[in-house]
């Protein structure tokens, strides 16, 4: 039986159901097809809270930043591990391209935990130095522009229980 058509979430629908929902509380606006979420994060009952901020419009993928406090000042000088951009940071919640992540999902139940599973496992690293929240890393050697096809290391997935194990 041939799968059945995705339907891709509006950016309407995702930012209703941002509002709806108890995990995501936060504040945002809509308009013209694209929305910004801003949201507090606290990844454990031991943790530091977060404010974070993803940005979706129709047709592309979203994209989280984590406004403060700011994790390059944590890090201590270290470089922050498991980001698509040190500054602002923006985390590697999933791989691009493997349907981890796709329109049809709802940013509420996949990018905002997903947030919070990154930031758990930030704050482990700024302990232990050693990122284990998994993950594929592209060999950092490598021109920017081959680097996404380049063979990458080890792939622990399990986009249920841990959403960075795909990406880098």
């Amino acid at each position: 039986m041939p799968a059945l058509p995705r339907r891709s979430l509006t950016a309407a629908q995702q930012f209703l159901n941002l509002r709806m929902s108890p995990i995501a509380s936060g504040a945002g606006s809509l308009h013209a097809g694209r929305l910004v979420w801003r949201f507090a994060v606290r990844p454990s009952p031991f943790s530091r809270q977060y404010a974070a901020r993803v940005e979706f419009a129709h047709g592309h993928s979203p994209k989280v930043f984590i406004e403060a406090p700011d994790l390059i000042d944590l890090a201590a000088g270290r470089r922050l591990p498991h980001v698509y951009e040190q500054r602002p940071t923006r985390p590697c919640l999933y791989l691009p391209g493997t349907e981890e992540w796709h329109p049809g999902l709802r940013l509420d139940q996949t990018i905002v935990p997903w947030t919070s599973l990154w930031l758990f496992y930030f704050e482990d690293w700024l302990v232990t130095d050693q990122w284990n929240g998994g993950g594929m890393h592209p060999d950092p050697t490598a021109p920017r522009r081959l680097r996404r096809f380049l063979p990458r290391g080890p792939r622990t997935p399990n986009p249920t229980t841990s959403p960075t194990a795909g990406t880098s």
